[in-house]
């Protein structure tokens, strides 16, 4: 059986195909304001990828929050759902998911089959996701990929108190005039993304292995930050951005 699965989210739209139990390609692209022609595209690399045409797929599930925008598709999940299914195909011994995209942040503690026992998300705050670190990164003139690598100059912690983004960028400014150094500053941010996930996690109860997804999994720091402050090791696997769309895949066999 052939599947594609489709992660509709804030900023990307990635597509992952799988032939019984086996991925065959992936494609990921911006998600821009039609995510109608971003699906249609993400889908059409990945099925150039893997010599496919469109009617040779058996069945396509979207996940994301744009999951219900798809018209192409037979099925959606939710993302909590293709993140905890994702991740226990990838990690057998998976029991808590983090999956910190651009808007979202969320925690999955999950089964052994990937069902989902309990779940928290932060969907109507920043301090959690993404954006707070991008935002945090403007104000400090570098790229969120630059704050990855200053993570680990950093010879003093700094501490942020402001949970709200908007409060938070004033108070990175005043550290900037402060003298502070950035290296510090960017610590301070990442440290500050990652114990508002752990209090999620601490929500929906703890257990391990943790398995880290989504856009912020690429960043070397916050992963750090993660592991310090779970005072745990963290599993990152192999394109954690695709893995909701591994799981709408997984799910599109089912």
């Amino acid at each position: 059986m052939t599947t594609a699965g489709i992660d509709i989210g804030a900023k990307t739209v990635k597509v992952v195909l799988m032939h019984d139990g086996k991925m065959l390609a992936k494609s990921l692209v911006p998600a821009g304001i039609d995510t109608d022609a971003a699906s249609r595209q993400a889908v059409g690399e990945a099925l150039a990828q893997a010599g496919l045409t469109m009617e040779r797929l058996d069945a396509i599930t979207a996940t994301g929050t744009g999951r219900k925008t798809c018209p192409f598709t037979h099925g959606e999940i939710t993302e909590v759902s293709a993140a905890a299914m994702g991740a226990v195909h990838l990690r057998p011994s998976c029991r808590t998911v983090v999956d910190v995209g651009a808007e979202e942040g969320r925690t999955v503690r999950c089964d052994d089959k990937g069902k989902v026992i309990d779940f928290a998300y932060n969907e109507k705050c920043a301090a959690g996701a993404g954006a707070f670190a991008e935002g945090m990164a403007r104000a400090l003139e570098v790229s969120v990929a630059e704050l990855g690598p200053l993570y680990f100059k950093s010879q003093r912690p700094v501490q942020m108190n402001a949970q709200c983004a908007v409060f938070a960028e004033s108070e990175v400014v005043t550290l900037i005039h402060a003298k502070t150094p950035r290296e510090d500053i960017a610590r301070a941010v990442l440290d500050s993304v990652a114990s508002r996930i752990i209090s999620m996690m601490r929500k929906v109860g703890l257990e391990k292995d943790v398995v880290l997804l989504g856009g912020m999994a690429l960043n070397p720091g916050f992963v750090e930050a993660l592991k310090r402050g779970l005072q745990m090791d963290v599993y990152v696997p192999e394109g954690p951005e695709y893995v909701g769309a591994l799981g709408a895949a997984l799910a599109a066999a089912r």
